[in-house]
């Protein structure tokens, strides 16, 4: 068995007790289904949102709805695919109304993001907004000045920056949103 499909079975491993929604461990009511991480399971860059939306609950799938589409457009004008990639969530179940993950959610949430991470173990993690960046970091500075500055988890880098949602309300970020997702594609595929 080779090294890509030993990681994808440690994935299925590791997802296999979350696929019944109706294990969630969230009082959430309307869920349709878990979404899990997607990707390349040997990327050297991995993508680490907060939670699922409506799209991506509906579909299963992370950043699928509009956000998705904005990071795989930036993905491809940088050079990169989606395919390419990791990318994950903090929390695997949508929240009501789509509502910020509560600090507790996040904490369970974490447990399963630590084990993806030591499964992809990936060089860098471009983290998608705050809560991502929380998760992994601790509350440091707001992502506004965290954004852009690489750091060290043991030895992974971790590049924050805004998530796409903030970016689609906040067009002006663009071009530092761009700059990131540039930074971080550069410095995984540099490490090689």
């Amino acid at each position: 068995m080779n090294y890509h499909h030993k990681k994808q079975e440690l994935l299925n491993q590791l997802y296999e007790p979350f696929r019944d929604v109706s294990l969630c461990p969230f009082p959430f009511t309307d869920l349709t289904q878990t979404v899990f991480g997607e990707g390349n399971p040997n990327a050297t860059l991995m993508f680490i949102g907060e939670a699922p939306g409506r799209d991506e609950d509906r579909l299963g799938k992370p950043f699928v709805g509009r956000s998705g589409q904005l990071l795989n457009r930036v993905l491809e004008a940088v050079g990169t695919s989606r395919q390419d990639v990791f990318i994950t969530n903090v929390v695997k179940w949508r929240p009501p109304n789509n509502r910020k993950p509560t600090p507790a959610e996040m904490a369970i949430g974490k447990k399963l993001l630590d084990q993806e991470i030591a499964i992809i173990h990936p060089r860098v993690i471009c983290t998608l907004g705050s809560s991502a960046l929380h998760a992994l970091l601790g509350p440091i500075a707001n992502i506004s000045r965290a954004r852009g500055t690489v750091s060290k988890l043991n030895d992974i880098l971790i590049l924050p920056t805004y998530h796409p949602a903030y970016i689609l309300r906040n067009k002006k970020e663009l071009e530092n949103f761009m700059s990131d997702i540039t930074r971080a594609v550069e410095i995984a595929k540099s490490r090689q």
